[in-house]
């Protein structure tokens, strides 16, 4: 697999071909009650992740080098213990954020992204974490950024029943290498590489289909038996979410 840096100009296209396929899809998003790939959460639910890992990348960037995420790889830990960790942090921030409709929380989350995209390009070489000896700019993170985009766009087009293929693959390889990098690249053709490294089946939904195009027990949001819920109501408290294994916190 390549690992020379990814080229500046195509990260940045990249990133804004990401998040206008995220806004696009939801403008197609009629019932956002719909299973997605990734498991316990419905389409609401990845709406909801996807603002806060908006609002947590925008923090990340205005805070580097000193941010909590790179205090988190500072420790060195584990990747099975920073999964963990993220995926807590991912169900928490899910926990509390307020009923609102999914277009609303696509809308938060274009704010967000569109501040980062503004913010980065004057601040690339700026260190954004260290990870086991290594210095990770904001360059690299930028393309972790574009990885988590184009992945979560992905699960939207396969919660719609529709499929989704990044214009660029080859570069979210090269970027998955150097902003991802406790997590190895899977082998493979190169995009369906990368959402097999983030815990995704290609494949997905899988034939245990039910009528109506709901998923069966054994994957999607009903893996683990969750009731349903709808951007008008909120948790009562964190649920289990077993996210994909996404470059950033999701």
């Amino acid at each position: 697999m390549e690992r020379t840096p990814p080229d500046r100009r195509r990260v940045l296209e990249s990133y804004q071909d990401g998040v206008r396929a995220i806004v696009e899809l939801a403008g197609r998003a009629g019932d956002w009650n719909v299973p997605t790939p990734c498991s316990d959460w419905q389409l609401i639910d990845l709406a909801g992740h996807l603002r806060c890992v908006g609002e947590n990348f925008l923090e990340y960037l205005q805070d580097a080098p000193d941010s909590r995420l790179a205090k988190l790889f500072a420790q060195e830990a584990a990747t099975a213990v920073l999964i963990r960790q993220q995926a807590r942090q991912n169900a928490a921030e899910l926990a509390v954020l307020p009923p609102e409709p999914g277009p609303a929380r696509i809308m938060a989350f274009g704010v967000s992204a569109g501040a980062y995209a503004d913010l980065m390009p004057d601040m690339w070489d700026r260190t954004h974490l260290i990870y086991r000896g290594t210095k990770y700019t904001v360059g690299d993170h930028a393309g972790a950024a574009c990885v988590e985009w184009h992945l979560h766009a992905w699960d939207m087009a396969r919660a719609l029943g529709a499929d989704y293929r990044p214009r660029d693959p080859d570069l979210l390889v090269s970027a998955w290498h150097w902003g991802v990098p406790h997590l190895p690249l899977a082998s493979g053709e190169g995009w369906e590489a990368v959402l097999r490294a983030s815990g995704r089946s290609p494949s997905w939904p899988e034939p245990d289909t039910a009528p109506g195009g709901r998923v069966g027990r054994t994957s999607g949001a009903a893996a683990s038996g969750g009731r349903a819920r709808t951007g008008r109501q909120a948790p009562a408290r964190p649920r289990r979410v077993r996210s994909p294994r996404g470059p950033g916190s999701g």
